[in-house]
C-alpha cells in the first residue's frame, strides 16, 4: 500500500471517529439559519386568511412594478458609475487618481437611508439648491418655476446607486487589474481610440464582473426599506410592512415575502453564474501589468470630475448635510435616548457577531470533519439568509417566536403563578437571531476561506499526537485563523449596526438602536436629532471600509474573492 493510501485511510478513520458530534452541531446550526425562510414559506402556503386574489388584483402588481423599476434602474446606474470609475483609475493616470482609487470605496460606509435624508434636505423646496435658485432669479414661490419631485422613484434610484456602486467598482477594478497589457497594446497598435479600447476590449473582459456587481446592487435595492419608505415608493418590501402592521395579516405579508425571496433568488443565481464565469486566461507565461496612460489638461481634469461625482453623491453629500445638522444642533448629542440607542446597537451587534462567527466556525469545522453528505449539502444553503431582506426574515422569526413565547409564559404562569413576560420577543433576543441569520454567510465565508489556507497535515499531525478534534481547533487552527476570525467579527458587527427593516419589525416597544433612531427622527423631519446617530453609524461603517480596503490591497492579485466573500450571498 502506498504512503498516500495509508495517509488517506488514516485521515478517514480520524474523521469517522470524531465527526459525528460536529456533524450534528452543523446540522442544528443550519436548521437555525434556515428556520425563518422555511417559516415564511409555510405561512405563505397555509395562511389563516388567503389574500392572494386580493393582492394580485390590487397592490401586488404595483409593488412588483416599482421593485422591478427600482432594481433595474439601480443596477444600470450603479454599473455605469462603478464601471466608469474602475476603468479610469485602472487604465489612466490623472490628477488625484491615487486618492480617488480608495475614496471611491467610502460610500460603502454610508447606509443608503442616510443618503436619502441628505438628498431630500439638499434638493427640497427649503433646501439650499432651491433657495439659491429663487434668490438668483427672483422667484417667490413654487408656482414660479418647475423643479423635479424629490421623493420619487428616480431619486430612490439615484440614492441607491450612489450607495451601492462600490460593489461594481471593486469587482470591475479587480477584473481589469487581472488583465495583461498585451490586449490593450495590440488594440492601440491597430488604431483603436480611447472609446473603442473601452468598448471593444475592456468592457468584454470585465463584463462578468460588471454583471456580478450589478446583481449585488440590485439585490440590495430589492432588500432596501429605509430609502423607499422615506421617498414614498411602494415596493415589495414596504408591502410587507403595510400588510403586516396596518392590515394585520401575517399570511399576506408572508406571501409578499415569498415573492421578494423569489426575486432575490433569481438575482443571486444570476450573480453566481456571472462570478463563476469571471475567469480570465492569459496566453503569455508572464503577465505584464497594464501601463496607465497619462491624461493631462482638460482630459485629466475631466477624468477627475467623472470619478469625483459618484464619490460626492455617495459620501460627501450625505456626510456634509448630516455633519452640518450635527454642528448646528449640538444639543442633539445630549437628547434622551441617544446613549441608550448606542448601547443597544453595540451590545446587540457584539452578541450577534460573536454568535454568528462561533456558529460559522463550528459549522465549517463540522462539515470538514464529517463524512456524511447532509452537512455538506446544507453548508451552501445556509448563505440564503444574506440574500433574504431583513423584513422577510423578521416575518419568519417573529410569528413562530411569538407563539413559542406565549406558550412558555403560559406554562410558567400555570406552574409558578407568576408571569415571566415575553422572554424572546419582548427582549433583544429576536433581533440578535435575525442578525445571526442575516449575516451568517459573512462569518461562514470568512471562516471557510481561512480553513482553505491551512494545510490539512497540521490537524492530522496534532491528532496523531493525541489531541482530540476540539483540541486541534483550539490549539492549532484558531491561532492560525485569528486574523480572519477578527475580520469576520468586525464585518458582522458593522452590518448589524446598519440593519434597519429587521430591527424595526422585531424590536420591543420603546427599544431603539442607532439605525431605528435615525429612521424615526428623519421620518419626522427632525434631522437635527437624527444627525448624531447617523454620524455614529457612518463612523462604524468607515472602520469596515478600512478593513475592506486593507483586504483588497492584500489580495490585489485576486480582490474579487475578498469582496465576494464579504458582500455576496455565497459568502459582504
Amino acid at each position: 500500500m502506498s504512503d498516500s493510501s495509508r495517509s488517506h485511510r488514516r485521515s478517514e478513520s480520524l474523521r469517522q471517529g470524531t465527526g459525528w458530534g460536529w456533524s450534528l452541531a452543523a446540522v442544528l446550526i443550519a436548521a437555525l439559519v434556515l428556520m425563518p425562510v422555511l417559516a415564511v414559506a409555510w405561512m405563505a402556503l397555509f395562511p389563516s386568511e388567503n389574500i392572494w386574489p386580493h393582492l394580485i388584483s390590487t397592490t401586488l402588481p404595483r409593488y412588483a412594478a416599482n421593485t422591478a423599476i427600482l432594481a433595474l434602474g439601480t443596477g444600470l446606474l450603479a454599473a455605469v458609475m462603478g464601471t466608469g470609475a474602475a476603468w479610469l483609475v485602472s487604465i489612466y493616470d490623472f490628477p488625484g487618481r491615487r486618492g480617488l482609487e480608495w475614496l471611491l470605496l467610502l460610500p460603502l460606509a454610508v447606509p443608503a437611508y442616510i443618503g436619502a435624508y441628505a438628498l431630500a434636505d439638499f434638493l427640497d423646496y427649503s433646501g439650499p439648491v432651491q433657495i439659491a435658485l429663487r434668490e438668483a432669479f427672483g422667484w417667490t414661490s413654487a408656482r414660479d418655476y418647475w423643479f423635479p419631485a424629490i421623493r420619487s422613484r428616480w431619486a430612490a434610484v439615484l440614492v441607491l446607486s450612489a450607495a451601492l456602486y462600490p460593489y461594481v467598482y471593486l469587482l470591475t477594478r479587480a477584473a481589469l487589474h487581472e488583465q495583461s497589457s498585451s490586449a490593450y497594446e495590440v488594440a492601440r497598435a491597430l488604431g483603436t481610440g480611447p472609446f473603442g479600447l473601452f468598448w471593444r476590449v475592456g468592457l468584454p473582459l470585465a463584463r462578468p464582473a460588471i454583471v456580478a456587481g450589478s446583481a449585488i446592487a440590485m439585490m440590495e435595492s430589492v432588500a432596501d426599506y429605509g430609502v423607499v419608505s422615506y421617498f414614498g415608493v411602494q415596493t415589495l418590501n414596504t408591502g410587507i410592512f403595510t400588510t403586516w402592521l396596518e392590515a394585520r395579516n401575517a399570511g399576506g405579508a408572508a406571501q409578499i415575502a415569498c415573492v421578494t425571496l423569489l426575486v432575490i433568488a433569481l438575482l443571486a443565481v444570476w450573480e453566481r453564474v456571472s462570478r463563476n464565469k469571471a475567469r480570465f486566461h492569459q496566453s503569455a507565461r508572464q503577465q505584464r501589468p497594464v501601463i496607465r496612460q497619462r491624461l493631462t489638461g482638460a482630459a485629466g481634469w475631466g477624468a477627475f470630475v467623472a470619478c469625483a461625482i459618484p464619490f460626492a453623491l455617495g459620501f460627501v453629500l450625505p456626510v456634509a448635510v448630516i455633519g452640518r445638522y450635527a454642528l448646528s444642533y449640538p444639543q442633539g448629542w445630549f437628547t434622551p435616548g441617544l446613549g441608550e440607542a448606542l448601547w443597544h446597537t453595540l451590545s446587540l451587534g457584539a452578541m450577534a457577531a460573536v454568535l454568528a462567527v462561533g456558529f460559522g466556525l463550528v459549522m465549517v469545522y463540522g462539515v470538514r470533519l464529517s463524512t456524511r453528505r447532509l452537512p455538506r449539502l446544507l453548508l451552501p444553503v445556509t448563505t440564503i439568509g444574506y440574500a433574504a431582506p431583513g423584513a422577510v426574515l423578521a416575518v419568519g422569526i417573529l410569528i413562530p417566536l411569538a407563539a413559542l413565547d406565549h406558550r412558555i409564559a403560559d406554562g410558567w404562569l400555570a406552574l409558578t403563578g407568576t408571569d415571566p413576560g415575553l422572554l424572546m420577543t419582548g427582549t433583544g433576543f429576536a433581533i440578535v437571531l435575525a442578525y445571526i441569520v442575516r449575516f451568517f454567510a459573512i462569518a461562514q465565508g470568512a471562516i471557510d476561506g481561512a480553513f482553505t489556507r491551512i494545510p490539512p497535515s497540521l490537524g492530522m499531525a496534532a491528532r496523531s499526537l493525541g489531541r482530540d478534534s476540539g483540541g486541534v481547533l483550539r490549539d492549532v487552527l484558531l491561532p492560525l485563523m485569528r486574523g480572519s476570525v477578527g475580520s469576520a467579527l468586525l464585518l458582522v458587527f458593522v452590518d448589524c449596526t446598519k440593519e434597519l427593516p429587521a430591527t424595526l419589525l422585531l424590536r420591543p416597544f420603546n427599544y431603539e438602536t442607532l439605525a431605528t433612531r435615525v429612521h424615526e427622527k428623519a421620518s419626522l423631519e427632525d434631522l437635527g436629532n437624527a444627525a448624531p446617530a447617523a454620524l455614529l453609524v457612518v463612523g462604524v461603517g468607515l472602520v469596515a471600509v478600512a478593513l475592506l480596503a486593507r483586504a483588497n490591497l492584500r489580495l490585489r492579485k485576486s480582490p474579487s474573492r475578498a469582496i465576494g466573500a464579504m458582500s455576496a450571498p455565497d459568502a459582504r
